[in-house]
């Protein structure tokens, strides 16, 4: 486990933990974005939100989970759940990840990740992995974007999920190659 300041994961947004107090204004944020709940196979309420602040990986501690809102102003642009070493040490784990109904298609989620992929290589992370719904054909764009690489499928109840990741190692490697014309 490495020691993060996630007020240092965008450049551009406030950053802060989210708690069951915030559950009212999560739940408001979620429902707005129908087609996520559509492919995942459950409804968002109250009990789903709950449960996702607490829930761990096996053999991950509370200390590792960083449940957060990204703001602008008042404005909730987006939310992320991250494990911090899952599943191993140099990885960090993106549990959950949703851009604001009206700010997606904006690039406003790819500025997100692309500012946690930065920081998180620069405090020692190799790996960034993740679970996309196979069918959704939204996310399964976004991510590959985001430069995410599938690795394996994975068969659930509810669908199949795609196992990405995405090495942080790469990003500047490549922008420190020499340029061809």
């Amino acid at each position: 486990m490495k020691k993060m300041d996630f007020h240092r994961f965008s450049e551009k947004y406030k950053v802060r933990r989210l708690n069951d107090s915030d559950i009212p204004m999560i739940y408001d944020f979620c429902k707005s974005n129908t087609q996520y709940y559509r492919y995942c196979g459950q409804d968002v309420s109250v009990e789903l939100i709950e449960n996702d602040i607490h829930a761990l990986p096996p053999g991950c501690s509370a200390e590792q989970k960083y449940y957060l809102g990204f703001f602008e102003g008042d404005t909730f642009v987006a939310l992320i759940d991250l494990i911090d070493g899952y599943p191993e040490e140099d990885c960090v784990f993106i549990g959950f990840f949703m851009v604001n109904n009206a700010m997606q298609g904006k690039n406003t989620g790819s500025r997100i990740i692309e500012n946690l992929s930065d920081y998180l290589k620069s405090v020692g992370f190799r790996m960034c992995r993740l679970g996309i719904d196979k069918d959704n054909p939204q996310s399964n764009r976004f991510w590959r974007k985001n430069g995410f690489e599938v690795i394996r499928e994975v068969k659930q109840e509810n669908g199949t999920v795609l196992v990405a990741e995405k090495n942080l190692t790469d990003k500047i490697a490549l922008s420190k190659a020499p340029k061809h014309d």
